[in-house]
C-alpha cells in the first residue's frame, strides 16, 4: 500500500532536499522508514548519530559500543566532552542570523558535562560576550549565589542559553534567532541528558516548552520535556524525557529583588525533586547565601 507524508513530514523532506543542494547533492536514492518510526523520528535518529560518530572519532575520545541507532549510541555515549566539542565545532564562526554581526565571542556553555541540572537563560550580556562564557556578570554573580543557596557549587551544573551571540543593547532574542541558535541547545540538552532543566526568564521558558504565556503561568509545576533533535523536522526525541521548572532570570532579579523569595521558591522544588536536602529555616541558616535574603 502506498504511503502518503503528511504535511509536517512534505516540509521535512522539502527542508532537507534544499538543504542537499545547497551542499551541491543532488543524486539521492529512497530508503524505507523503520516501522512504527516517523519520518521525523528517523532523521533525528540519523542526525544523532552522525554527531555522536564524530565525536567518537575526535582526540582523546573513548570508544563506543555498538548499538542499533543513533539515540542508543548516544545512550553509550562516555565521552560527554567529546560530544559537545563536536556541537561546538559545528556552530564553527557562525553567521546563520544577524547576531553575529555585533558579537566579540560566541557563548557556548559551560559546566559539568554530566550535572543533574541545566540552567539555560535567554543570550550574552556584555561582560558575556567579552569573555565568551555564560553568566560571568551581575545576573552571573547572582546565579552563582542561587547555586550556592542550593547546596552546590556552579562547577557542578550545566549552564547555556538560548543563542549564543549578543544581541544587541541587550535586547530579548527574536523569534528567528531562537530558531536559527536554539537547536544547538537542544543538542547540548540531549548530550548533558540532566535530570531537570531550569529555565530562568521568559525567553527561555517559551522557547523550551513553545508556549506564549505570562510567567506567573508558567511558574509553579515541574514539566516534561523533550528536547527537539532534529533541524529539519520538529520531531521531540523520543528516547529522552526529563523535567522542566520555570524561574525568573537573574538579571530580572536585581532589577525587583521583591521575586528573589519566588525563584527561591522554585528552586526548592528543584531539589525537592532531586532529593536534595533542603536548607535550614532562615533563622538557622547564614542569610547571605540565599537569595530570598
Amino acid at each position: 500500500m502506498a504511503k502518503f507524508l503528511d504535511g509536517q513530514s512534505r516540509k521535512a523532506v522539502a527542508a532537507t532536499l534544499l538543504y542537499y543542494r545547497e551542499l551541491g547533492i543532488f543524486d539521492l536514492y529512497r530508503r524505507e522508514v523503520p516501522e512504527g518510526v516517523s519520518f521525523g523520528q528517523a532523521i533525528a535518529r540519523e542526525e544523532l548519530a552522525a554527531m555522536v560518530e564524530s565525536a567518537a572519532e575526535a582526540p582523546g575520545a573513548a570508544p563506543l559500543a555498538g548499538a542499533a541507532d543513533g539515540v542508543q549510541l548516544a545512550q553509550t555515549l562516555a565521552d560527554k566532552p567529546a560530544a559537545l566539542r563536536v556541537i561546538r565545532e559545528d556552530i564553527g564562526d557562525c553567521t546563520r542570523c544577524k547576531l553575529s554581526q555585533g558579537r566579540t565571542n560566541i557563548v557556548f556553555g559551560v559546566g559539568d558535562p554530566h550535572a543533574r541540572i541545566l540552567f539555560v537563560g535567554e543570550g550574552p550580556g556584555a561582560d558575556e560576550d567579552a569573555q565568551g562564557e555564560p553568566f560571568v556578570g551581575r545576573a552571573g554573580q547572582l546565579l552563582n549565589n542561587m547555586i550556592s543557596a542550593m547546596g552546590i557549587r556552579r562547577e557542578d551544573v550545566y549552564i547555556g542559553n538560548v543563542v549564543k551571540c549578543r544581541p544587541p543593547q541587550n535586547r530579548a532574542p527574536e523569534r528567528d534567532e531562537c530558531e536559527t541558535c536554539g537547536p544547538f541547545l537542544m543538542r547540548q540538552i540531549s548530550v548533558v541528558r540532566p535530570e531537570i532543566i531550569v529555565a530562568l526568564g521568559a525567553t527561555a521558558a517559551k522557547f523550551l516548552l513553545g508556549a506564549s504565556d505570562s510567567m506567573a503561568n508558567l511558574r509553579g509545576r515541574i514539566y516534561d520535556f523533550h528536547p527537539i533533535v532534529s533541524h529539519s523536522a520538529p520531531e521531540r526525541d523520543p528516547d529522552f524525557t526529563t523535567k522542566l521548572v520555570v524561574t525568573y532570570h537573574p538579571a530580572y532579579l536585581l532589577r525587583d529583588p521583591r521575586q528573589k523569595k519566588e525563584t527561591w521558591a522554585d528552586l526548592q522544588k528543584v531539589m525537592q525533586y532531586l532529593g536534595m536536602p533542603l536548607p535550614k529555616r532562615k533563622a538557622e541558616r547564614n542569610p547571605e547565601g540565599n537569595p530570598e535574603d
